[in-house]
């Protein structure tokens, strides 16, 4: 039995042109489901289904290893296509087996975490339900056209925080097995369970004021605030943060490496605070070491392949807390300490399975050009 994500993404949306891998917060819409899809454990397999050639060379530029791309038939990819439809294309022209669970996650809800995908999946896996889908709780008060309140007394009229509201379908995602979609030819079907998710992803991103609005949110959740304890110390990866990541050589077949002076005075601004510094890289030769030595940084460690093992030394040997360390990294041998310090970074050119950790601040400069330095206005 496999569970399948479905993202069905088509190339002539109305509203918003493009709108599928239209930039929404400096990644294509549809990657940040993709990406939280691949982060799922649960999941085995992405299918993102398009039309679009363009589409098709984006997503496949994601080089998220979940994902296969399927070709789409015109008929169902039209205005006035449904959903449905190109569900059971996919479905009837690729065998997929009865028993298979078919998770439908949409585009327009790029809040949906993995987190929120595998909590729904284990709900669904318990055998309670059908069927599944997610939902907001909205208190508001609801009205017919004619004049009656649908969900609470008007004559009693609770006070906000005393009011339970209803359940909203936020579009996130859905849950239903192969053969129920079959036989039923809907996404829902049986008796249908309710996941719960939070109330800031129940916009969909439908219109341009939409969009202005869902950036801001997003905006919001990329960042974690910092505690009042406030940061003692910050880290940094070398290549791809403070290098860009190239490898030059001179003629004689000496290597050479590109830094920026920006992030020299990075450090120095930090010292400056009482702040520590440090870096950790799995890289270890002369060039390197020449120019951190002469930063006179308080951490140095080289040929690191286990950063967190390093990060938990440090806090027992500095009497430093995890949530008092800011580190900036790019590659997945990061991920680890971004995922555990108070505060964390990445630059531009990160690899995407490092921006889509929850809470991290996706700088708009690429390593070697002074990322560090931008990092640090966050700090001091």
């Amino acid at each position: 039995m496999k569970k399948i994500a479905f993202i069905p993404v088509r190339g002539g949306s109305q509203s918003i042109k493009k709108k599928n891998i239209k930039p929404f917060n400096e990644q294509p819409l549809v990657y940040w489901v993709a990406a939280a899809c691949q982060n799922c454990d649960e999941i085995d397999e992405i299918i993102i289904a398009t039309d679009d050639q363009e589409i098709h060379s984006t997503v496949r530029s994601f080089l998220l290893n979940k994902i296969k791309i399927y070709d789409r038939s015109k008929e169902n990819a039209l205005d006035v296509s449904s959903t449905e439809s190109v569900m059971l294309e996919y479905i009837i022209n690729n065998k997929v087996h009865n028993e298979d669970i078919f998770i439908l996650v949409q585009a327009t809800s790029p809040f949906t975490t993995s987190s929120d995908l595998s909590k729904a999946l284990q709900q669904f896996n318990c055998g309670t339900y059908d069927s599944l889908l997610s939902c907001v709780i909205m208190k508001r008060f609801i009205w017919s056209k004619n004049g009656n309140s649908i969900n609470y007394d008007w004559k009693k009229r609770p006070r906000r925080q005393d009011f339970e509201g209803s359940l909203v379908e936020n579009g996130a995602f859905y849950i239903n097995t192969v053969s129920n979609i079959k036989k039923y030819k809907n996404r829902l079907s049986g008796k249908i369970g309710v996941y719960e998710m939070d109330s800031n992803t129940f916009i969909e991103l439908d219109e341009e004021e939409d969009w202005i609005i869902g950036e801001k949110i997003m905006s919001k959740k990329l960042f974690k605030a910092i505690t009042t304890d406030g940061i003692m110390l910050v880290l940094s990866d070398v290549d791809g943060v403070l290098t860009d990541a190239g490898m030059y050589y001179s003629q004689y077949g000496d290597e050479q490496k590109k830094f920026s002076t920006y992030d020299g005075v990075a450090f120095d601004l930090l010292k400056k605070e009482n702040i520590k510094t440090g870096i950790i890289t799995g890289e270890d030769n002369k060039l390197t070491r020449r120019r951190f030595d002469k930063l006179k940084l308080d951490y140095q460690y080289y040929g690191i392949q286990n950063k967190l093992k390093i990060l938990d030394e440090i806090c027992l040997q500095g009497n430093i807390k995890y949530n008092q360390i800011a580190y900036i990294g790019d590659d997945i041998n990061d991920i680890s300490v971004l995922e555990k310090v108070g505060l964390a970074a990445c630059p531009k050119n990160a690899q995407p399975l490092v921006k889509n950790i929850p809470g991290i601040i996706q700088l708009t400069t690429k390593g070697g050009e002074g990322a560090l330095r931008e990092f640090i206005n966050y700090i001091i």
